[in-house]
C-alpha cells in the first residue's frame, strides 16, 4: 500500500538573509519579528525598554493594533504558478524590494549606538525607506548625508518662525520626502514612562544608575560607548537648533503646546516643500480627502502606535474607507505589523505599503546593522512565502476579495 508523505518543505529564505552560521550568535535564535522583542526586554534596561514598548494609559489602542489583523483570515487560490512571484513594490516613482518600511522610532540612538544612522543604513541595503524620526539623536544632516534616500518626519513646532526655519533646515540637508505628523497635538498620558522610570531627559538617580549596571551589555555596548566616542547625545532635530540632552538633572526638554496648529500651516509647509510631502496620524475619511485636495502626496493611516489617544481605532480599521475615498494618492498604514501576514491583509484592504517601527528599533538594539537587516529579511521572507500559498505572483493582485472576515464587525 503506497505510503502518503507529505512532500511539502519550507521554502529557501529571502536571498537577502545571511546563512545562520554567518549571523551574529545572538541573532541565530531570531525566527520571527516578536523574538527581536522579547531579547530586547532582556538586553535593555527598564526604562529604555518600557520606552519603546509602551504606549499610554490602558494599552486599549496598542493591543488593538494587533487585534484588528486578527479579525481577518485568507481565502488562498491552489494550482496558480507562484514560481515568479515578486514583492518588488513603487511608490513615488522608486521601485522598493519589499512593500514596508521602517517607521520613525524617537531617540533610537539611546537603545542602539548610533541608532539612526543604523536604521537608515540597512534601510538603503536592503532597499526600503526608512523615515527619520523628528525626536532623534543624530543631526539629521548626518543621516541624509550617510543616506541620502531617508525620509525626514518633522513634529511642528509651536510656532510659525520655529516651523520655517526647521523645514528649511530639512530641506538644506537633502532630504526629498518630508513626512508630516499631526496627531502629537499635546503629549500623550503614557504612565507607563513614569512606571518604569523614563523620562526625557533622563534624570540621573540611583534605580537608573542600577538598571543600568544590571545590563551591561546594553550599559558599555550603547550608552558609555556613545557618550566615550560621540559625546552627550542631545535632542538635535525637534527645531532648527539643537535640543535638551539625553541625561540631564535639571534641563527640561521642549514639549511645545501644538493644539493651536490648523491647515493654514500645512498650506505653508506645503509651499515651502518642493519634494514628495506625505501627512502621517490620519484616521477620518474627510481629514484624508482634506489632506489630499490641500496637496498630500501620500496618506499614512496611523494612531502614533497606541502612543497618544488611547482608545483610538486601529488603522487597519478604517483604511478600506480612507482609500475608497482617496483613491488616487498611496494610503499606507502603520500600527499592528509583526508578520507577512499583516502586511498582505493590510495590502489586500487598500494600503499600498506599511511601516513597522518597534521591531526594527528592538533589532538595532540587540543586532545593530546586522539585526536591522536580519529583521528585514525574515519579514521578507515571510511575504514571499506568503504569497505563494495566497496563489499570487504580483502584490497588485491583491483585494479585499482575498480575505473573510472570521470574527468582529466590518471596519468604518
Amino acid at each position: 500500500m503506497a505510503t502518503s508523505i507529505d512532500t511539502a518543505a519550507p521554502l529557501p529564505a529571502d536571498a537577502n538573509a545571511a546563512p545562520a552560521t554567518r549571523l551574529p550568535r545572538r541573532l541565530r535564535r531570531i525566527l520571527s519579528l516578536d523574538d527581536f522583542q522579547t531579547a530586547a526586554c532582556r538586553h535593555l534596561p527598564r526604562p529604555v525598554y518600557g520606552y519603546v514598548a509602551g504606549a499610554v494609559e490602558t494599552d486599549w489602542t496598542l493591543a488593538d493594533n494587533r487585534a484588528a489583523f486578527a479579525e481577518y483570515g485568507f481565502v488562498p487560490r491552489m494550482l496558480v504558478d507562484v514560481s515568479k512571484r515578486s514583492a518588488r513594490t513603487s511608490l513615488f516613482g522608486h521601485a522598493y524590494s519589499a512593500p514596508f518600511g521602517i517607521a520613525p522610532l524617537g531617540i533610537s540612538a539611546l537603545y542602539a549606538y548610533r541608532g539612526d544612522l543604523v536604521l537608515a543604513a540597512a534601510a538603503a541595503k536592503a532597499n526600503i525607506p526608512m523615515v527619520m524620526s523628528g525626536s532623534s539623536l543624530i543631526r539629521l544632516e548626518d543621516v541624509v548625508a550617510q543616506s541620502p534616500s531617508t525620509w525626514f518626519q518633522a513634529y511642528l513646532p509651536g510656532d510659525v518662525n520655529a516651523i520655517v526655519a526647521l523645514i528649511e533646515r530639512v530641506a538644506r540637508a537633502g532630504f526629498h520626502t518630508l513626512v508630516v505628523t499631526v496627531d502629537s497635538q499635546v503629549a500623550g498620558n503614557r504612565e507607563n514612562n513614569i512606571r518604569a522610570g523614563f523620562s526625557a531627559p533622563l534624570r540621573p538617580t540611583l534605580r537608573l544608575a542600577f538598571d543600568g549596571i544590571t545590563h551591561p551589555r546594553w550599559l558599555f555596548g550603547t550608552f558609555v560607548r556613545t557618550l566615550v566616542q560621540d559625546g552627550m547625545p542631545h535632542f538635535e532635530n525637534n527645531f532648527a537648533a539643537r535640543g535638551a540632552p539625553i541625561l540631564s538633572p535639571s534641563v527640561l526638554r521642549d514639549y511645545s503646546d501644538r493644539g493651536h496648529l490648523h491647515w493654514e500651516h500645512w498650506r505653508m509647509i506645503r509651499r515651502m516643500w518642493p519634494g514628495t510631502m506625505i501627512i502621517k496620524g490620519i484616521l477620518d475619511k474627510a481629514d484624508a480627502r482634506r489632506a489630499r485636495d490641500e496637496g498630500a502626496d501620500g496618506i499614512i493611516v496611523s494612531n502614533h502606535g497606541g502612543r497618544q489617544l488611547d482608545g483610538a481605532v486601529s488603522a487597519l480599521r478604517v483604511l478600506p474607507g480612507i482609500v475608497a475615498e482617496c483613491p488616487d494618492v498611496p494610503v499606507m498604514l502603520d500600527g499592528g505589523v509583526r508578520r507577512g501576514t499583516d502586511v498582505l491583509k493590510a495590502l489586500a484592504l487598500g494600503a499600498k505599503f506599511v511601516f513597522v517601527g518597534r521591531s526594527f528599533g528592538f533589532a538595532a538594539a540587540i543586532g545593530g546593522e546586522a539585526g536591522v537587516l536580519h529583521a528585514i529579511a525574515l519579514l521578507e521572507a515571510e511575504i514571499e512565502r506568503d504569497m505563494a500559498m495566497l496563489g499570487i505572483n504580483d502584490l497588485q493582485e491583491l483585494n479585499p476579495g482575498w480575505l473573510l472576515r472570521v470574527r468582529g464587525h466590518a471596519p468604518a
